[in-house]
């Protein structure tokens, strides 16, 4: 069977190639009723992106995309990511294939980066971080019929999750548990909407408890920030007896802002890390931690991105709620006096 090409559809729909190549490919440069035409005459046509050449070279190069929307520079900073792609490889290797990485800037950049890859067939499918609501990847994605697995629960795509908002609830009652009642958060910045799910357990579940308002300062995930917003915390009268981070190097940096501070952790302050890496071990005291398996977690992932690229009907799935660990930065508060 001869293979339809972008001339063959142009012609049937009386446009010019360069507008067949914008409409099937996702990238701007023709109307919405002109790209639905010709969406319309290709389908007529019989063209089917997964059979094309440029489709075929992704299924031959074995590779999967990934793209993250971070600075570069806090990915070498950043546990979560490192472990995160450690069990996509761990996937991928025994099977000759490999993970396509970028970082961008915006969400510009992101879009175009998927159209990109798409149009030269860089990639057989992607996974998904970082989603914002009504997030512009996932329509672009299917404009462009590229496979594609998300990171957090979601009714628009294939997904795999843990349970984050869950694991904060705990975590909450957990420290109240223990006399806190002023609780604060160091949280990463973004419009993210894992972020955002997270933060609603937290003020949530911190009014079920009749505690009080919480003080939560935004960061970019750095150790710098972590230790800044850790000393404005610690400033405020009254101060926190608690803390909970967004991830393990901010709570590490606040670790030590604290005791520089000159306050007995954790008989006068509770710290709370997220993500258990290798970093929560190596403070002292060490780091109480909200833990799961990164790796497995992208392992799970990518599996789920190999069976949608081979046209098997996947399920979304939730691995669970993640569990705390507790170490040597939680414990009963101890008042002045006692």
């Amino acid at each position: 069977m001869t293979r339809v090409t972008y001339t063959d559809i142009a012609t049937a729909a009386g446009v010019s190639r360069a507008a067949v190549s914008y409409a099937l490919t996702g990238r701007p440069g023709v109307g919405e009723s002109t790209r639905a035409a010709i969406l319309e005459v290709a389908h007529q046509l019989g063209w089917e992106p997964r059979e094309t050449a440029r489709l075929g070279a992704a299924r031959r190069s074995g590779s999967v995309g990934l793209v993250i929307q971070r600075p570069a520079r806090l990915l070498a900073l950043e546990p979560y990511y490192m472990e995160f792609i450690s069990g996509i490889a761990e996937v991928l290797s025994p099977l000759s294939m490999s993970l396509v990485f970028q970082t961008v800037s915006s969400v510009e950049e992101r879009l175009e980066t998927y159209r990109t890859w798409a149009a030269a067939g860089k990639v057989a499918g992607v996974i998904c971080t970082d989603l914002v609501k009504d997030d512009p990847a996932l329509p672009v994605l299917k404009t462009l019929r590229l496979p594609a697995v998300v990171t957090t629960p979601c009714d628009d795509a294939a997904s795999v999750w843990t349970d984050i908002p869950a694991a904060m609830h705990k975590v909450v009652r957990y420290l109240a548990g223990l006399g806190h009642v002023r609780i604060a958060r160091v949280a990463g910045g973004g419009e993210y909407t894992h972020l955002k799910d997270r933060s609603v357990a937290f003020e949530s579940e911190i009014a079920a408890l009749g505690l009080a308002k919480p003080i939560v300062v935004t960061t970019d995930y750095s150790p710098e920030q972590g230790m800044s917003a850790t000393r404005v915390l610690l400033s405020t009268v009254p101060r926190p007896t608690a803390i909970i981070y967004d991830n393990d190097v901010m709570a590490a940096a606040g670790l030590g802002m604290a005791i520089e501070m000159g306050l007995k952790v954790p008989q006068e302050l509770s710290l709370v890390a997220w993500d258990d890496s290798l970093v929560t071990r190596l403070t002292y005291p060490p780091l109480t931690s909200v833990a799961y398996d990164i790796a497995t977690f992208g392992a799970a992932v990518v599996r789920c991105l190999l069976d949608l690229i081979d046209g098997l009907v996947v399920t979304s799935t939730s691995l669970g709620e993640p569990h705390l660990t507790v170490r040597g930065t939680t414990g009963p508060l101890q008042l002045p006096g006692r």
